[in-house]
Parts: C-alpha cells; sequence; structure tokens
C-alpha cells in the first residue's frame, strides 16, 4: 500500500531541501508537485519526480478559474496512479507555496489514501518576518484562485501550526530567539534540523542538547502532538511505514537497508486526520502553554467573565498588535450563547463564531457533540456558567505582558455589568456586528 506524507510551506528553500532529503534517504519514493504559478495562463502543471530526475509533467485545467480547485481534482487521482504501479513506497505530496496541509490531507484522506505524515517546513530566520507580513497573497503572487483573500501572515502561521512535524532549515541567519520563537508557537511539535551537509541529513532537535527550551526529540513512543500517530511495527500501521526502529526493509523482503533518519521515519510514522482538525478548532484546540525564554514570551490568557463588546472593539488594534501571534476563543457579553475564534497575525485579526458553547445546548444535544469537545469543556467547566470563558493565548519577542493584561483586562464587564445578568447583557450595543458580518 502506498504511504503519501503531505511536505508544506511558504518557505521555499527550506520545503525544497525537506523534499530533497526524503527523497533522497527512503528507497522506491516519489515527489508529486503541483504548480500553481502557471494557473494565470489557465493550467496547473503536475510534475512527478523521482531520486533519479523527472518522470513526468502534465497540465491540469483551472477549475473554476481556481488553481487550488485544479489541485484538489487532480490529486487523488495521480496519486491512485502512482499507487497502482506497486512499486512506489512513499508518495511525497509538495505542495506549492501558499498551499495548505489540512485541506489537502482532508482531501487525501476522504480518497482512501493513506496519509503517513504531515510536515511543514521552516527557516526559523523567516518565522517572525514572515509572522509580521500583513500582505495579501495576490499582492505577492502566491494567490490560491482569483478570490483568495488570505494574507502572508495568517496563511504561514495556519501551515505552521497543522503540522505535527517541523522540518526546520540550518539558517545560519537564525539565533535563540528565532528558535525559541518556533517552540512557542507549536510547542508539541517534533522539530527536525534538515542539515543537507551532515552526514545524517536529518537531526532531531533536542532541548536536552542546548537546544531551545520546550524543543523535543523525535519519539516513536506516545506523547507526540495530535495528528501524530506512533506505528507498533506489527500489524495495524500503513504498509510501508515499518519498523519503528527506522530499519528500511530491502527489496523483497532482503537484505535491510540503512535506519531511516528521523525526518523519513517521521514521514512514516502515521497521521490521524481527525485529531489533527480537532487540534486545531477553536473549541478545542491544543494552544500553547505559558512560557518565557531567549527574549519570547508565551501569555496564556484565561478568565470567567465575558467582554464589554463596545470596550473589546476600541481596544482591537491595540490587543492585535501586542503580539506577533495570537489565537484563542472569547466570550461576549452580548453573544452570551455564542464561542468565538480569536486569530491574529500580520497585525490583522479574524473573528468569527464557531458555534455555541456547550453551556447553551440542551442535554439531549451533548450526545451529538465529539468526545474531544465534551473534554476540552470539562476542563473549562465554570459551576455557574458552563464553558463560557476567554482563553487567549498571545507569543512575541520582547511581549509587553503586564500592559497586555492590563489592556485586556479594562474590556471585561465590570461587577455591577455582570452582576445585572444575561437579559441586560444582551442589550449592549452589538459593537461586532460588522465583524462578524450580521
Amino acid at each position: 500500500m502506498l504511504s503519501v506524507v503531505i511536505v508544506g510551506g511558504l518557505h521555499a528553500d527550506a520545503r525544497k531541501a525537506a523534499v530533497a532529503r526524503l527523497l533522497a534517504d527512503v528507497p522506491a519514493s516519489v515527489v508529486l508537485h503541483h504548480d500553481l504559478a502557471t494557473a494565470a495562463a489557465g493550467t496547473v502543471v503536475r510534475t512527478v519526480r523521482d531520486a533519479s530526475g523527472l518522470l513526468s509533467a502534465a497540465e491540469t485545467p483551472l477549475v473554476n478559474d481556481c488553481a487550488c480547485c485544479a489541485l484538489r481534482e487532480d490529486l487523488v487521482p495521480e496519486l491512485r496512479r502512482i499507487a497502482d504501479d506497486g512499486v512506489t513506497r512513499l508518495a511525497v505530496v509538495e505542495l506549492w507555496d501558499s498551499v495548505e496541509p489540512k485541506a489537502m490531507a482532508e482531501v487525501v484522506t476522504a480518497g482512501g489514501l493513506t496519509v503517513t505524515g504531515v510536515i511543514t517546513a521552516v527557516d526559523p530566520a523567516l518565522v517572525l518576518p514572515y509572522l509580521g507580513n500583513g500582505d495579501d497573497l495576490a499582492e505577492r503572487g502566491l494567490a490560491a484562485a482569483a478570490t483568495d483573500q488570505r494574507t502572508i501572515a495568517d496563511t504561514f502561521a495556519r501551515q505552521l501550526e497543522y503540522a505535527p512535524v517541523l522540518a526546520v532549515a540550518d539558517s545560519e541567519e537564525a539565533d535563540d530567539e528565532d528558535h525559541e520563537l518556533l517552540a512557542q508557537l507549536h510547542p508539541t511539535a517534533r522539530r527536525i534540523l534538515i542539515d543537507a551537509g551532515g552526514p545524517a541529513g536529518a537531526q532531531p532537535l533536542s532541548g536536552d542538547a542546548g537546544g531551545p527550551a520546550g524543543a523535543r526529540p523525535l519519539s516513536g513512543d506516545a506523547g507526540g502532538p495530535a495528528g501524530a500517530r506512533p506505528l507498533s511495527g506489527d500489524a495495524g500501521g500503513p504498509a510501508g511505514a515499518r519498523p519503528l526502529s527506522g530499519q528500511a526493509e530491502g527489496p523483497q523482503g532482503g537484505t535491510p537497508l540503512p535506519p531511516l533518519n528521523p525526518l523519513a521515519q517521521a514521514a512514516l510514522a502515521g497521521f490521524d486526520v481527525e485529531a489533527a482538525a480537532a487540534a486545531q478548532h477553536p473549541a478545542c484546540a491544543l494552544l500553547p502553554a505559558d512560557a518565557d525564554a531567549h527574549g519570547v514570551s508565551t501569555l496564556v490568557w484565561h478568565r470567567d467573565r465575558p467582554f464589554h463588546p463596545e470596550r473589546l472593539y476600541e481596544a482591537l488594534e491595540d490587543i492585535t498588535c501586542a503580539a506577533a501571534r495570537s489565537r484563542g476563543r472569547f466570550w461576549l457579553a452580548d453573544r452570551p450563547d455564542t464561542l468565538l475564534h480569536w486569530d491574529a497575525a500580520g497585525g490583522a485579526l479574524c473573528v468569527e463564531s464557531a458555534g455555541p458553547w456547550l453551556a447553551s445546548l440542551p442535554d439531549a444535544a451533548w450526545d451529538m457533540v465529539p468526545p474531544v469537545r465534551r473534554a476540552a469543556a470539562a476542563l473549562d467547566w465554570h459551576p455557574e456558567h458552563g464553558d463560557c470563558c476567554q482563553h487567549l493565548v498571545f507569543t512575541s519577542p520582547a511581549l509587553d505582558r503586564d500592559g497586555l493584561e492590563r489592556l485586556l483586562e479594562s474590556c471585561l464587564l465590570t461587577d455591577t455589568e455582570y452582576a445585572a445578568g444575561r437579559t441586560a447583557w444582551k442589550q449592549l450595543p452589538p459593537a461586532f456586528d460588522t465583524l462578524l458580518e450580521v
């Protein structure tokens, strides 16, 4: 059975290095790439190559004037064709610059294929510049469709935070602060150094070996990030992704090949699409923990009182610009039953409804709620108002933690406003109607 690993990221040089490493280290592997840069001409160019060079190249037409839609339509049939050759062990899907791995992992899985890994390649020296870049993708020629309104910052943030494995370029320009920022943005990720010149080619980054605080070595045991599913080495894992020791089998079960390096092991380790999606859902997201090291801080702000809509709206610009990255869920007094999603990067904020708080649902509806959502709500549960709360996380170099906390506290309901109750809260001015497109 064919194993599929998805490798993406806006940092093209790092991505290409990671793909080259996998191609060189995993026997019987190929790389499938759809180049969306030709979309202006009405087509997407698809290439397949192995370690020896180009195997095939073809064009596929746009679908509804959308390059990313063409990719979705063509990806699974091409992977099935590769699987049918009976020779290929691993298909490396190299995503074009702005394509996000979540959608593609879900497309491949829905097509009946086995995704064994999702990897985002990053240059640590470019993490802060990209998080701070509020330019539209369209302005940089990186839009995946005519209607694409994403920015460089929010696209990069989602690419980074979805993948359970980060392939980290060995950048001479990156310092401890850059590595620490990466570690705090995605503390549960397996971060693997891509050292093209080293003997092993790829090495796990370890906090015990002088790496940044929070770094974790690659491990085949439990405790990895959501979406990463270690294999037992027995039946039940994807074919071709064994054994856990990293030793590859030779052709037709002959002499074993040399042990796979950490990146190749991660590519074949297994991936749970549903768990990965749950880890990003605002109601149950695995958000970073409080941290402070190498000039980078993460503030976790949790309160059991709603925001006053007008005061929060007036403070939005200052709050959004206070950190390179902020995300989480929040509670507005005039919408007491609605869980709202906060997602900010590059000085821009996206606010949207993520459905009802569980506390607002009738008991009968709880049976239809996924267990992971119920578990997340239980952690936040308050005897008076259930899972309704503020849970926001801010990560940035030079973060003014005290100033940010004071600003956030000033936006909460006062004791008098809180005591007035929900009926009075709902009469407060609906300052967020425009942002929520009500």
